[in-house]
């Protein structure tokens, strides 16, 4: 058997920033004019007003303060409310592949890995940009890794599911360094429309190169142990698929086309889930919460953080060690937690514990313990 280590990281970040500020103006527009369009149904009391939104009540209800995203004038127009993504030719290079690269080289750089050495390319994210062939086998081309290639998707656990599956084949033996890669351009399936979930997701790339620990260079961290767990539920939710449907009455502008959640049963199922399985994990891996020096969670909620970090301490964090990435990138679904490690971890010293959780739709929760070196 051998140790598998993370021994480096990468970020792609989209240059265009969306601030609430700006959010809020596009979607109150977009309100006033639906309104407007519709003032006899909504006089007739056959349908309800659009309410506005406002900076507040996103800052209040998420802990977000801005996102970054791939294409920002189509999202804050109020007659499109949603990214302008031009179709590429068969021949070019895919948005999610670009993205991927990026933060593939970055993370390459980092661990001193020549992308040649790389024997397996897992691209694990929430929504895949087309059905086949795959990315993952479009990315490995794209940086010149050897071996084999494919995607997985777990939704918001994907990076963590990734970097399981990267980890059982570098223990078995079966490959020697692999990357894990999460391209998300999760601005696509919002329904920037709709006000109680148009400011929750931004778009990013991140990777994470795992190798045999006699490999690496000496940094990095020894991923101790790893869990995933699922438990069906459809509270959130995308049915827009590779299937392509319709409405009954011809209407292509489907709501529940895009995502979808129900944010209370979400609270309510969610929080006690994620908890007990970190704790459960720590337990069978004989980490105790006084050993952990850093939680970098799935950046989805400032409160369900905060409600988590309580919980797998058995107190109130103390700065810093549960950094959160929330307010300047919004959820970006299986990045998020890998942006926070990358971000939050180089002033971790030798033998200290740290702990990668991310949770989301299915439900689905994987956690990684893991080691400085």
């Amino acid at each position: 058997m051998f140790t598998p280590v993370i021994s480096g990281t990468g970020v792609f970040t989209p240059e265009e920033v969306i601030t609430n500020d700006e959010l809020v103006a596009a979607f109150n527009a977009y309100a006033d004019r639906m309104n407007a369009a519709n003032a006899e149904a909504i006089a007739r009391g056959e349908m309800a007003p659009l309410e506005h939104s406002s900076s507040e009540f996103i800052f209040k209800a998420s802990g977000i303060e801005r996102r970054h995203v791939i294409d920002k004038s189509g999202v804050l127009d109020p007659a499109v409310m949603h990214p302008l993504l031009p179709q590429r030719a068969d021949g070019d290079l895919s948005l999610m592949a670009e993205m991927a690269v990026d933060a593939c080289g970055k993370a390459l750089d980092q661990a001193g890995v020549a992308a040649d050495q790389i024997d397996l390319v897992i691209c694990a994210a929430s929504n895949l940009e087309r059905a086949y062939p795959a990315v993952a086998i479009e990315i490995q081309q794209a940086i010149g890794a050897g071996g084999f290639a494919f995607d997985m998707n777990v939704a918001c656990s994907s990076a963590t599911f990734g970097i399981q599956a990267a980890a059982d084949m570098l223990r078995a033996g079966s490959v020697r360094k692999a990357i894990v890669v999460n391209p998300e351009i999760c601005s696509a399936h919002l329904e920037w429309r709709d006000r109680d979930c148009h400011f929750i997701f931004g778009d990013v790339a991140t990777a994470t190169v795992i190798e045999r620990k006699e490999d690496t260079s000496g940094g990095g961290f020894e991923i101790l142990s790893t869990r995933c767990a699922t438990q069906y539920s459809n509270n959130i939710r995308n049915n827009n698929g590779f299937l392509r449907r319709s409405r009954p009455d011809g209407m292509k502008d489907r709501r529940d086309m895009q995502f979808m959640q129900n944010g209370r049963k979400v609270f309510k199922e969610v929080l006690p889930l994620v908890s007990a399985h970190v704790l459960r994990h720590m337990a069978e891996s004989g980490v105790g919460s006084d050993e952990l020096r850093r939680i970098w969670l799935h950046q989805a909620n400032k409160t369900m953080n905060d409600f988590i970090g309580k919980k797998v301490l058995g107190r109130v964090p103390e700065a810093g060690e549960q950094p959160n990435i929330l307010q300047d990138y919004a959820n970006t679904s299986s990045a998020g937690s890998i942006i926070a490690f990358a971000q939050n971890c180089q002033d971790l010293k030798a033998g200290d514990c740290g702990l990668i959780c991310s949770f989301g739709a299915g439900y689905s929760v994987g956690s990684v313990l893991l080691r400085r070196l």
